[in-house]
């Protein structure tokens, strides 16, 4: 079954064919690091790593790329109010870029607890000001841009004369200025209300600044996405994505910008949008005070949250549901989530099991390498001597891997997947219990089942295995264990015990005050 994926553009699922295959070009609309991220900030990425996990196991050469804003994004939409990056440079009192540096490090931080990848490309907004010219200067020229005192704005219903701005969103012009007054206040310099900043002319304390052809300024929000993608991704890129809230304005004006530009696209041949987090039904938002943020979350308690949860059982929380729904964050629902993660973790645990177990893994495994390295043996050889080892549980077993990938290859469907991996967990647990069942499976056959099911758990959705044990307390334990012995002179336990630790770098030093521990120095 070929990958499809469900293109907001279009409102239907379509089959994914790259525009210069085999590269596949992905782009995720990253942070604004103004602040700590919350875990509605977490769902994007986490989708768009599974997403080129996928790709990258489909034996694509992705190239992905997720930006950071580090100036531009003001607080409305409606380009008015402060640079968002400024305002927490203000109240910290410190500069914007050690406001960026901060809250991008603590990003990354955070991102890598998830599990997610590194992006191949995290290009800064403020790094790319010439690009950002440049296409504003393409837009000016090609009529759809005008710049008024030292600002330039984008023509919106210039540009609607001859494309559609709203195809993605899917609202009309109409429908828009029907929800603005004629004039904004501080915006009469514009156009139309419907105008968006391609360019701000700075304040005099503005300190993010740069000189431009229109005087000193800083660019648009939605600018800074085009620019970067067609920078590293070409004139038209494979994926672009990000959280539902950013498909209007910030995406369907990427898209204008692009179809005003010399680029002439849509910028992206396939747009995709994960829905949002919500509390209570309620989506989760930082004006709206009901965040929680990553780093608070992993310790715990965190808003309305009464404890802490591990950084693969978030993952495995937002990864439990399909993308494109909503998911309601609560305590059950992460509860729930720990308890399917380490279902999906003992299934890990319980492979070494299965093929120690089975008898006819060796030779089965071996035949299934043979016919892999044997180059100059025909195709049609080794499935004669595949199928002449094949058993009577083998047909089940297959049925249920054939399943696995149904679900991500519809439409990224983790939900699907995860349930299809339970199903062969389940499969699992009867084969490792049930000697008699587990000798109806062949070698070969049992071979995949089992290294699919690790690929897909922990190279595709990239769950990995937490320790959950504290070591201080493990310690503390063991010395209890040690000095119970040696009071009861025990002296082959002491040894022991003294052994292990030793093993692991650490002495046991019997002092006046009791037993101590200490690092190896040697």
């Amino acid at each position: 079954m070929p990958l499809s994926l469900y293109n907001t553009l279009t409102r239907k699922k379509e089959e994914f064919q790259p525009v210069h295959a085999p590269q596949v070009g992905v782009y995720l609309c990253g942070p604004t690091v103004y602040s700590e991220a919350h875990l509605g900030n977490a769902r994007g990425p986490v989708v768009f790593d599974v997403l080129t996990r996928y790709l990258r196991h489909m034996g694509y050469q992705v190239r992905y790329v997720r930006n950071i804003t580090d100036v531009g994004h003001l607080e409305s939409d409606a380009d008015t109010g402060e640079d968002k990056m400024a305002k927490a440079a203000r109240a910290a009192r410190i500069e914007p870029m050690q406001v960026a540096q901060h809250f991008a490090n603590r990003y990354r931080q955070n991102m890598l607890a998830l599990g997610c990848l590194p992006p191949d490309i995290e290009p800064q907004a403020s790094g790319h000001i010439t690009e950002q010219i440049g296409l504003i200067e393409e837009i000016i020229a090609n009529g759809f841009g005008y710049e008024v005192n030292g600002s330039v704005y984008f023509d919106v219903p210039k540009y609607n004369e001859a494309h559609r701005y709203g195809k993605l969103s899917n609202r009309s012009i109409e429908d828009q200025l029907g929800g603005t007054r004629d004039t904004l206040a501080g915006q009469d310099e514009k156009r139309s209300p419907l105008d968006f900043a391609l360019w701000k002319k700075a304040a005099p304390e503005h300190i993010m600044r740069w000189p431009s052809p229109w005087g000193e300024g800083f660019p648009g929000w939605h600018l800074e996405c085009s620019a970067m993608s067609r920078k590293y991704l070409g004139d038209l890129s494979d994926i672009h994505g990000g959280g539902l809230d950013l498909m209007f304005p910030h995406h369907e004006c990427e898209i204008a910008q692009c179809q005003a530009s010399d680029t002439h696209t849509d910028e992206s041949r396939v747009w995709m949008h994960n829905n949002m987090i919500t509390v209570n039904g309620t989506k989760m938002s930082k004006s709206l005070g009901n965040f929680v943020l990553l780093g608070d979350m992993f310790k715990g308690p965190a808003g309305p949250l009464v404890q802490a949860y591990s950084p693969m059982v978030v993952r495995f929380f937002l990864l439990q549901a399909h993308y494109r729904s909503p998911v309601d964050v609560s305590d059950e629902a992460l509860q729930a989530a720990r308890k399917g993660y380490r279902k999906l973790m003992n299934g890990l645990r319980l492979l070494d099991k299965l093929v120690s177990g089975s008898s006819s893994f060796v030779s089965g495994s071996s035949l299934l390498v043979s016919g892999l390295t044997e180059n100059q043996q025909p195709e049609t050889s080794n499935q004669q001597r595949a199928n002449s080892n094949q058993k009577p549980g083998d047909a089940d077993l297959r049925k249920l891997l054939a399943d696995l990938f149904t679900g991500l290859d519809d439409d990224l469907n983790t939900a699907r997947s995860i349930a299809s991996l339970f199903n062969l967990l389940r499969k699992f647990n009867t084969l490792a219990t049930t000697p008699a069942a587990l000798a109806e499976v062949s070698g070969p056959v049992l071979a995949e089942a089992v290294a699919t099911y690790r690929t897909l758990v922990t190279d595709i959705l990239g769950l990995q295995d937490e320790p959950r044990a504290n070591a201080e307390q493990l310690l503390e334990l063991t010395l209890s264990f040690y000095s119970e012995a040696k009071a009861d002179k025990a002296y082959d336990k002491v040894d022991l015990i003294r052994a292990a630790l030793k093993g692991q770098g650490i002495v046991i030093k019997d002092t006046k005050a009791g037993v101590e521990w200490a690092y190896s120095e040697e």
